[in-house]
């Protein structure tokens, strides 16, 4: 019968843990980077870009204008000579046109306002995972305040019982007269300090699971298991900080920019035509509408532009210089948080230290006072005092320790990790 009713308690554990949803620290990175709104950018940059580069496209195209017009003039060309039966041209006239052009030869100069495009395409997106990267920090912030609020509430537990086993004591001792009545009263009193405690772990971590909730994009509640992260810190970084690659691709957008700059004053060859309708046609002495075409190929070539083109090279210069300043401060300041970090856990270690050594001597003191208040040599305020003394130095370990391993999970996100 034993046997049975342990595999059915086992069985019911079980179902209740498959039940209970579990997540990691790894897995709410993973969330955010997948359901952050700022991650739907992403497919908008590349709908836009397909669409730059279509339009950049069309310049291959042969390109079509058309035009009309009626104009009348005030004085029109006459023959000075008589008799000649040439009549001078209306005062009124038309004219519609279609005009085809088509490039034959750009140099290069679409191929490279293409890559422009692409590389342009590159460094946005890089720019959304930069942002993304960052909300890493405010992940770990609240993951670990929810750890926090979880290790306070298992430490007020045993707290709470401790009393409870405690109450029933003074109770037996006032009733054989080796304690002082109403001493019960301040254990009470205490017990019912502990319930608003325990209110107010509950309210602020529903307010934390709700906001990481609102933050991954994933539907968590009070009663989602976090799980407790097993972090190591390493000098070496494993991958480069989405910054380095966004400088890079930085400079690599201004070298097709100056790509494309090198290939504006390249001359340009294009072939034309045009037809249409007029009156008077090509013909001018003919007062009739006449169609007419033209064909030809024409050649563009800016052979002076006030060293305009050298100019904005030199710009793109002083852009790439500043890029590489922006990448030195950047190194720096992630130096400074590095060290700031390495500092700070260092101190945390030592605090965790002295904090095992403080408890320690906490619970011998508890250990004495449990005694003198079994023997009536003390009141239940002061048992109460060094029990509040020991719960908080238990609590400030805890304290620590998640303090420290958040301290670890931010040094990693710096480096890279």
């Amino acid at each position: 019968m034993k046997t049975t009713f342990s595999i059915l308690v086992f069985f019911l554990w079980t179902i209740v843990s498959w039940s209970q949803q579990q997540i990691t620290l790894e897995t709410c990175y993973q969330l955010v980077s997948k359901n952050y709104p700022l991650v739907k950018q992403k497919k908008l940059l590349e709908s836009k870009n397909a669409l730059e580069l279509e339009t950049i496209d069309t310049a291959k195209l042969p390109q079509m204008d058309f035009d009309a017009q009626a104009v009348y003039l005030s004085d029109v060309t006459q023959i000075p000579l008589a008799n000649t039966g040439v009549e001078p041209p209306n005062n009124d006239q038309y004219r519609a046109t279609l005009s085809v052009n088509q490039l034959i030869y750009h140099g290069g100069s679409i191929n490279a306002s293409t890559k422009v495009k692409e590389a342009e395409l590159k460094t946005q997106q890089k720019q959304l995972d930069v942002s993304l990267y960052k909300l890493k920090q405010q992940v770990n912030q609240l993951y670990f305040s929810i750890l926090l609020s979880d290790e306070s509430f298992n430490l007020l537990e045993k707290k709470q019982a401790q009393l409870e086993s405690k109450l029933k004591e003074v109770k037996s001792g006032i009733a054989y007269g080796t304690i002082l009545p109403s001493s019960d009263k301040v254990i009470e009193a205490e017990l019912l300090r502990i319930k608003q405690q325990f209110s107010e772990i509950n309210n602020n971590k529903n307010i934390l699971v709700e906001t990481l909730s609102a933050l991954i994009g994933h539907s968590l509640d009070a009663s989602t298991k976090f799980q407790q992260p097993e972090i190591s810190t390493s000098l070496t970084p494993t991958a480069p900080r989405p910054e380095m690659e966004l400088f890079q691709l930085k400079k690599e957008e201004i070298e097709s920019r100056e790509q494309l700059i090198q290939k504006e004053n390249i001359p340009k060859l294009l072939g034309f035509a045009s037809g249409g309708v007029g009156n008077p046609g090509l013909n001018m002495l003919d007062n009739t509408f006449q169609p007419f075409y033209t064909v030809g190929v024409k050649l563009n070539w800016n052979v002076f532009d006030w060293n305009a083109n050298k100019k904005k090279r030199e710009s793109l210069m002083i852009h790439k210089d500043i890029i590489d300043n922006e990448t030195e401060i950047f190194q720096l300041n992630t130096h400074i948080e590095l060290n700031q970090y390495e500092k700070e856990i260092n101190k945390i270690s030592e605090n965790i230290r002295i904090d095992s050594e403080i408890i320690n001597l906490r619970k011998d003191v508890l250990l004495a006072t449990e005694s003198q208040l079994r023997h009536g040599v003390i009141t239940t305020s002061t048992y109460i005092t060094e029990l509040t003394n020991l719960f908080e130095a238990e609590n400030m370990l805890v304290t620590h320790n998640i303090k420290l391993e958040l301290a670890k999970a931010n040094y990693n996100i710096i480096q890279g990790h």
